[in-house]
């Protein structure tokens, strides 16, 4: 395992550009599994998550071609379909959450596949109940495997459907439409999740012949189709490093560009670091954060508490409420953090407020920050990251600490940010990698 040691209190400035989007990586890159003909898509991450994904697309039988570091190809024309019901096989989807969304164009291009549990952060329950039902209701059936602890999921043809989704889940969404692009008629998805990430999926699968209409609501309408091509396909900026980035400059940046980052599929991630206080321009589809000496937590218009709560796009993202809360230390004001969507993900506060916040942990969902207004500069931990953004979220906090650091388990943070301390150390952060 590797740890970083974090010297805190030093500036950052200068220039920053996003990588490529996790969560749409994951997605358009196991839509390639739905066609025989290849698929070239740029401005993949070379993170963690995103390389054992296509490392198990290899493994299955998909010919990978790296043009560079984030220019891939992909042609899934020779799968091994028997390699996708051994144990090999379910047991690295168990410990990576992205394998689910192969279930999918799996099961809609093959008419069968195998769901182990996937892994991923431990951030509370993530069913895979919206999955489940989405492809209950285009025929698909399931078989479960008691000794495997997996099922298996089969359809001799799957069949367009109307469905009312039980929640907005981003990954249901994804798994469902790569389904029902080559079933038989037409399929109805209501209530369906449909953020940017979503919609850039939905365009892949129209650029390889499919007909998906609704693009950017929450009712999608899709004509099967049997076959699809292949096409081309660039990832958007990673919106979650965006507002990571934001929230660093926010309590550690003496003026930073973040540059490319496609403003118009931030939704209200600006919006909420300004009502923290942030003062951030926009030039062109830069953001620029001036070096922010206080920054004030606005109120609601009748004088109460300001909240924070995540909601469906185009509502605020959860994977942003860690570092928000991070940022609000540091404030003048407080504020009600509210991580509706998982149960544990608040948990890491404990590290924050042995740093010297000031947090009060409500339950399992709710956090109420008193900002310091930097009059108490937090101090330095040894911490472990628990999952991907409380990571990020803690690496914030201990650039912000006088004094110096250690976070331990930083694959969790490597699982979602490319070469992060090379990239912040060039702003002129101080932080070391080393083997524990």
């Amino acid at each position: 395992m590797e740890s970083f040691i974090i010297e805190g209190g030093h500036r950052l400035s200068g220039s920053i550009t996003p990588q490529g989007a996790k969560n749409e990586a994951l997605e358009v890159i196991c839509a390639t599994l739905l066609t025989e003909e290849p698929v070239r898509m740029s401005n993949i991450p070379d993170i963690l998550d995103v390389n054992n994904l296509i490392q198990l697309l290899r493994d299955i039988g998909v010919k990978v071609t790296r043009h560079s570091r984030n220019d891939y190809t992909f042609q899934a024309s020779g799968l091994n379909l028997d390699y996708l019901d051994s144990l090999e096989f379910v047991g690295k989807c168990a410990s990576l959450r992205g394998s689910v969304l192969m279930i999918g164009p799996l099961l809609g291009r093959f008419g069968k596949a195998t769901v182990a549990k996937p892994g991923g952060d431990k951030i509370g329950r993530r069913r895979l109940d919206t999955h489940f039902l989405g492809f209950k209701n285009l025929g698909a059936q399931f078989v479960r495997d008691e000794e495997r602890d997996v099922y298996q999921i089969q359809a001799q043809r799957l069949k367009g459907a109307y469905m009312l989704l039980d929640e907005a889940s981003v990954t249901g969404t994804a798994n469902i439409i790569m389904a029902a692009v080559m079933a038989h008629g037409n399929t109805t998805i209501y209530n369906a999740a449909c953020e940017p990430y979503i919609q850039q999926l939905c365009h892949l699968l129209n650029a390889m012949g499919a007909s998906i209409s609704g693009i950017g609501s929450n009712l999608l309408t899709i004509i099967g189709t049997p076959r699809l091509h292949g096409a081309t396909h660039r990832v958007l900026p990673d919106m979650i490093e965006v507002g990571s980035f934001i929230g660093m400059a926010a309590m550690v940046g003496s003026g930073v560009r973040i540059k490319d980052v496609s403003l118009r599929n931030l939704g209200m991630i600006p919006d909420a670091f300004r009502r923290l206080g942030v003062k951030l321009k926009v030039e062109g589809d830069d953001i620029v954060i001036p070096h922010q000496s206080h920054y004030v937590i606005d109120s609601f218009i009748d004088g109460t508490i300001m909240t924070l709560a995540d909601a469906p796009w185009p509502g605020l993202t959860p994977d942003l409420l860690s570092v928000l809360l991070v940022v609000a230390t540091q404030a003048r004001g407080s504020v009600l953090v509210h991580q509706k969507m998982f149960e544990s993900r608040l948990f890491f506060v404990d590290k924050l407020i042995d740093m010297g916040a000031q947090i009060i942990l409500c339950d399992p969902h709710r956090a109420v920050v008193v900002g310091q207004d930097h009059r108490i500069t937090l101090r330095p931990g040894r911490m472990t990251s628990p999952d991907i953004r409380a990571g990020i979220a803690l690496l914030i906090a201990a650039m912000s600490a006088s004094g110096t650091s250690r976070i331990a388990n930083i694959a969790q943070i490597d699982r979602g940010y490319q070469d992060i301390e090379q990239r912040l150390n060039k702003l002129g952060a101080k932080i070391q990698r080393v083997d524990d």
